[in-house]
């Protein structure tokens, strides 16, 4: 398509166009500014990312081992013991940690404090250990179950203090955990993913652990690692997910390294990995899930197994650098302008200093991916602002974790400011968020981006799962030169809409390189032919940015937004009135914050329409 919105390439008709689906229609004239038409040559088609290849599973090659090491995996796939394999004359060494482990990666220092006043602290709700049911017909919500069974409170309750400061809570608790759960394989406990957390965990802080006088409690809970680790070994390719198996083959290798005996397992764990990885990671980088909470946990998993290579003084497998490399690049090019990332796939606006954190454990140091087309999130920067859309389909079914109908979805800063947000936290509900909301921050409506008839664009299942919907999505980006300046074009479409309605959202974007001004039309098209009679209701909705404060102007076409800074942006609408209503905002901490949300509504044709509108700082 011509870098002039609206218009027509040479040597194609409109009816060809419009038979196509794919004639963009202009910006209302009070937002218009006219562009230079570029030279055919400069304009590329725009890509088609249809789901087979949205995300394309990456390759990567195991570790290389000699021929002996080869027959030791083979013969512990095929069911034999560490100990027969290493010194079948022998018996089997009781089960021991073989180093103490230091991993890179801080924890929150005020729920571990919270942890040593007596309760649990998670996403904001105290919980005391007294309330708390550790055993297996409990039924906790799923951030508490993830921090009760996957142990990553000891991470927390590490940064909290000394070694002595804090054993005698880490001891009470796993005593707690072993007497609530005797036996093995029962209860949430016994996920892959909250096994392979909770076994990683065990083994990373075993200093913390099991560095205490009591005796019986260590050899007890050493039974329970050896266990727990042989319970792995049969059940890991069983997990929920990709990124659940990810964990539980950590788990495994660590396990392999820092237990007697153990190098069978490890090399066994190390191929394992590799093809778990290659399975859940996408070529450039980012995990299938689309799901920045999910890429956070594969990187912290990676950088506690390598500290376990570490502690063993074993060189790291160069698969483990090759793939912080790439999961970091993607992770980053979701940040704002404030450091912290934009909400998406249910996660909350994780703050700058815990991303950082991540970052400088893992070693990397890299800038934000440039292109992550396969991991689906553009972001276009233009001096202190940042603009972030989703731009390819939702996680497949067997992906998706907290998966969200967010196609098209923007999110807009200007320095450490957040203007244009999506609520986020679908991922967090159980602590302040309520559980009862977890699906309506999974819809449509709860991300920057256009509503058709009070439906979602992919359809919003229970466990997290996403059903039919949006099932390709084409995107473009171009430098594109105005009568002042220039700008970056970024267009885009979906056809989520498509079956219910007979219409193709395409969205275009156009952020003028000083970073003042972001223009966008949300046009209709029909997927098919001239398109069906009569009309659908619509809503476009700019969910704001916390301390934004909005005020309608008169004749309600446009609202004036002031930041906390007292600089003043302008939002306008074209034809269409413009309304403020409530809307909520997730942090990264799990704490709900009330925001408003713009909101252009109406009826539109179902022979396609278009709706433009304009963000601009006055000041």
């Amino acid at each position: 398509m011509n870098a002039r919105i609206g218009e027509l390439d040479a040597g194609v008709t409109r009816e060809a166009l419009e038979e196509a689906g794919q004639l963009a229609i202009p910006l209302d004239p009070h937002v218009r500014e006219e562009l230079v038409e570029q030279a055919p040559e400069e304009a590329s088609p725009p890509e088609q990312l249809a789901p087979e290849r949205a995300l394309v599973i990456s390759d990567f090659a195991p570790p290389s081992a000699s021929a002996s090491e080869r027959m030791m995996r083979l013969a512990y796939r095929l069911g034999f013991s560490s100990s027969t394999i290493v010194a079948p004359f022998r018996k089997p060494l009781r089960p021991r940690l073989l180093a103490a482990v230091a991993s890179p990666l801080p924890g929150d220092r005020a729920a571990g404090m919270a942890l040593r006043a007596g309760h649990f602290y998670i996403h904001g709700v105290k919980a005391p250990f007294t309330q708390v049911d550790f055993g297996p017909t409990a039924n906790l919500n799923p951030p508490f179950e993830r921090v009760v069974h996957g142990f990553t409170w000891l991470r927390d309750l590490a940064t909290s203090g000394t070694l002595p400061q804090c054993r005698p809570v880490a001891e009470r608790l796993l005593s707690a955990w072993l007497d609530a759960n005797p036996t093995m394989g029962r209860g949430p406990g016994w996920k892959v993913e909250n096994a392979g957390l909770r076994l990683l965990a065990w083994l990373t802080h075993g200093s913390l652990l099991l560095g205490g006088q009591d005796r019986t409690l260590r050899h007890r809970a050493l039974g329970v690692i050896a266990d727990t680790a042989r319970w792995l070994d049969k059940h890991v390719t069983k997990a929920d997910d990709r990124l659940g198996e990810v964990t539980g083959w950590c788990a495994i290798i660590a396990s392999g390294l820092l237990l007697p005996q153990g190098k069978p397992r490890r090399l066994w764990g190390e191929a394992g990995l590799v093809r778990a990885l290659g399975e859940a990671i996408g070529e450039d980088g980012g995990v299938l899930s689309r799901s920045p909470d999910a890429q956070m946990q594969a990187i912290a998993c990676l950088i506690d197994l390598r500290a376990c290579y570490v502690a063993t003084e074993r060189e790291p497998p160069q698969m483990l650098e090759t793939m912080l490399q790439m999961l970091v690049p993607p992770l980053l090019a979701l940040t704002h302008g404030d450091g912290g990332l934009g909400s998406w796939q249910g996660g909350g606006a994780t703050k700058a200093s815990r991303l950082a954190e991540l970052v400088e454990a893992s070693g990397v140091r890299t800038r934000p991916l440039k292109d992550p087309r396969s991991w689906g999130y553009q972001r276009v920067t233009a001096r202190k602002s940042t603009l972030l859309l989703d731009g390819a389909p939702p996680p497949f079914g067997r992906h998706a974790r907290h998966g969200c109908a967010s196609t098209l979805a923007l999110e807009f800063s200007h320095g450490e400011h957040r203007l244009i947000v999506n609520c986020g936290g679908a991922a967090l509900a159980g602590g302040q968020v309520p559980v009862r909301i977890e699906q309506g921050l999974r819809a449509t409506a709860a991300h920057s981006t256009m509503v058709l008839g009070d439906a979602n664009s992919t359809a919003v299942l229970i466990d997290g799962k996403l059903g039919a919907g949006v099932g390709e999505v084409e995107i473009d980006t171009k430098q594109v030169k105005l009568d002042k300046g220039s700008a970056t074009r970024l267009e885009a479409s979906h056809d989520g809409y498509a079956a219910r309605f007979g219409l193709v959202h395409r969205r275009i974007l156009l952020l003028r390189d000083d970073g003042m001004e972001l223009r966008g039309e949300d046009v209709l098209v029909p997927s098919r032919g001239k398109g069906k009679r009569g009309k659908v209701p619509f809503a476009i909705r700019f969910h704001l940015g916390r301390h934004v404060e909005a005020k309608l102007a008169e004749g309600k076409k446009s609202a004036s937004l002031l930041l906390p800074d007292g600089s003043l942006w302008q939002f306008a609408s074209g034809a269409e009135e413009l309304e403020i209503d409530e809307s909520l905002w997730v942090d990264g901490n799990g704490r709900p914050h009330p925001v408003q949300q713009l909101v252009i509504q109406g009826f539109a044709s179902r022979g396609g329409g278009n709706f433009a509108w304009l963000l601009k700082r006055m000041g």
